[in-house]
């Protein structure tokens, strides 16, 4: 597809090009421009060139700080903001509200990560633990309180994501860039610039084989409800993904792939010995996928989205051990 038809191709989608530029010049710089850079020593373990963009080092350890600070910039003072997160989300909405003077309602699911949710309540959050679906429960609030903005799938938020495809495009031409998913907004928003700017590069999501909602559901072009088993990637273990995310993803998305929890921990160990990057399993979806997939592509990239909460009980040789020896 040429550049002229991959605009008007485009022109149905709800992320603004020119959103995104405004994000890439005014989200707070310490969400922006992290390393991205192609490891010698990685990239000959995977056969081909592999850039990373690496963005672990900013205040909250994840790039959910971009969307979380472009949607709460665009709200008037006073605004209170309601979202479910797994924990990443609700710590960056946390941080970049507290700031601006804004209260934030965090729901999550029974069993999240207690040191995300302490993180989370120490800023200043309010959190609550659902009966039941965190993302239900999170549009109930917001239906019950209308002076009160729903974060989840908010265009802004993925149009801040957008900026990580910004700095990707600087960098040289990509055969193929490959994002883990959860609610579509990095992918989503990713997409948006990279299709609108290099048509000819492809966006490749990433799901758990345990957790292949979204995969589904983009395959299918409606949404698909699958009821994630257990995986050491609770970040992407979504049930269902909302109907716009859906709609997004099929606009800009050019395939999804499955990677099993072991190959999630081979990511990991992968960036820990080449990069010396302890990433959380989330993270690590794209260089799981680089390494068990048959990817086209001579020169690809992958975004580490985001640290490790706790150290895993693995060296990165892949022998189960007591502690994480790097």
């Amino acid at each position: 597809m040429t550049a002229s038809e991959w605009a008007w191709h485009l022109m149905d989608i709800d992320l603004d090009l020119t959103r995104i530029e405004e994000a890439a010049r005014i989200v707070d710089p310490v969400f922006r421009d992290s390393p991205q850079f192609v490891c010698d020593q990685l990239s000959a373990v995977l056969g081909r060139d592999v850039l990373v963009k690496i963005e672990t080092a900013n205040p909250i350890g994840s790039f959910k700080g971009r969307g979380a600070d472009f949607l709460v910039r665009s709200l008037p003072a006073g605004s209170t903001v309601v979202c479910a997160s797994s924990g990443n989300f609700g710590v960056a909405l946390a941080h970049v509200a507290r700031a601006k003077g804004m209260a934030v309602h965090v729901y999550v699911s029974p069993g999240s990560n207690p040191a995300r949710l302490a993180i989370m309540e120490s800023l200043g959050a309010t959190v609550s633990v659902a009966g039941g679906d965190a993302a239900q429960a999170a549009r109930a609030h917001a239906a019950a309180h209308p002076e009160c903005v729903l974060a989840n799938n908010h265009p802004a938020v993925a149009e801040g994501a957008g900026t990580i495809g910004v700095e990707l495009l600087r960098a040289s031409r990509l055969d193929a860039v490959l994002l883990p998913v959860s609610d579509g907004a990095l992918i989503t928003g990713v997409g948006r610039w990279i299709k609108a700017r290099s048509p000819g590069t492809q966006i490749i999501g990433v799901c758990p084989t345990a957790a292949p909602a979204v995969a589904h559901s983009w395959r299918a072009g409606h949404v698909v409800r699958a009821a994630p088993a257990y995986t050491i990637a609770d970040s992407l273990a979504m049930a269902e993904p909302a109907p716009e995310a859906v709609r997004r993803m099929r606009e800009v998305v050019d395939d999804m792939v499955l990677v099993t929890d072991s190959a999630l921990l081979d990511g990991m160990r992968l960036a820990a010995r080449t990069l010396g990057v302890l990433i959380e399993p989330s993270a690590a979806a794209g260089l799981a996928a680089i390494t068990c997939r048959d990817l086209p592509g001579a020169t690809l990239a992958t975004v580490l989205t985001g640290k490790s909460a706790t150290l895993p009980a693995l060296d990165i040789h892949g022998h189960r051990g007591q502690s994480w020896q790097m």
